[in-house]
């Protein structure tokens, strides 16, 4: 299925340098937002305190965040939990209150905003626990890393897995610069964004790199910057409509989802975005000046010995 076909192959390729230019620039500036802001980690890492309560009735939580900020918990994550009348309240730690006192204040700070709720349960999530979480999301990132290079490597070439790789973490890297410089926080729900997006662009840098492999077969009168044209040339139909029906269902969850899937949304709309870029406009370069050729492709015909009578 295409909404459209170009018949001539735009040349991507002659603008390789300067694609790359503005990807390194991004690069480097989201690693220095990482490195002198740092990313403003959730609860679920720096560790807090859980207070879950019910309601009779469904109440409106953005009452209770600006109760919980003016009473001294501008952090506080409020969000509906289990059904509308559940509320799951997250608050970080404090040095001058214990999680008793903690439960107490949340309480009465709850009680001035309206009806009075009924507490389900508390329990305090220790910083060790935000380490481990921590440890565990990083070592996640890396096997899906692992994984993807294994992949494309046995797929196609270790040049298509170097060239995919350098693009998908050009994506996790300038989304984790965005949250650093923005100071969004970072939570389990965005680092699960973080990994869907991996998948999500090294799904887009295998289909131009199948093309591209096609043609190499297919066409013998191409260079290699126009094969890569061509590859992408004739994709740009597909990745409009998946990644058109995509972006507007993140759109949909970004606009309408409430606090609870912002960030999760924001992080998988950047992600979505740049991974369009990088797949197409770093990945297809990298390739291309680490020397793929159509001979790679080719295999050698074996020639037939002729019988001795």
């Amino acid at each position: 299925m295409e909404f459209f076909r170009i018949k001539k192959d735009i040349p991507f390729m002659r603008h390789a340098l300067v694609f790359n230019i503005i990807s390194l620039i991004t690069f480097v500036l989201a690693v220095f937002f990482l490195a002198t802001r740092g990313l403003h980690l959730s609860v679920e890492f720096t560790g807090g305190t859980l207070v879950e309560v019910t309601y009779t009735e469904a109440p409106q939580l953005e009452p209770i965040r600006s109760a919980l900020a003016t009473s001294g918990y501008p952090d506080a994550q409020v969000q509906n939990f289990g059904s509308a009348r559940d509320v799951l309240i997250r608050l970080p730690n404090r040095d001058d209150l214990d999680t008793a006192k903690m439960s107490e204040r949340t309480m009465a700070t709850l009680q001035s905003v309206g009806a009075t709720p009924e507490l389900r349960r508390v329990e305090f999530v220790g910083p060790q626990v935000g380490k481990e979480l921590a440890s565990d999301g990083a070592m996640a990132l890396l096997l899906v890393i692992f994984g993807i290079v294994v992949y494309l490597a046995v797929r196609f070439e270790w040049r298509f897995a170097v060239s995919a790789i350098i693009a998908n973490l050009h994506d996790v890297v300038i989304i984790l610069g965005f949250f650093a410089f923005f100071q969004w926080e970072f939570s389990l729900p965005v680092l699960a964004a973080v990994l869907a997006v991996l998948g999500y662009s090294v799904n887009e840098s295998v289909v131009v790199f199948d093309r591209v492999r096609e043609t190499f077969k297919k066409k013998r009168g191409l260079t290699t910057p126009e094969v890569l044209d061509h590859a992408i040339t004739s994709t740009i139909s597909r990745t409009v409509i998946t990644h058109g029906s995509t972006q507007m269902m993140v759109l949909a969850m970004l606009l309408f989802g409430g606090e609870t899937l912002h960030y999760f949304a924001m992080a998988l709309t950047i992600g979505i975005l740049f991974g369009i870029y990088s797949s197409v406009l770093v990945a297809s370069p990298l390739v291309m000046w680490l020397g793929v050729s159509r001979e790679q492709f080719m295999k050698p015909k074996k020639e037939k010995e002729e019988a001795v009578v």
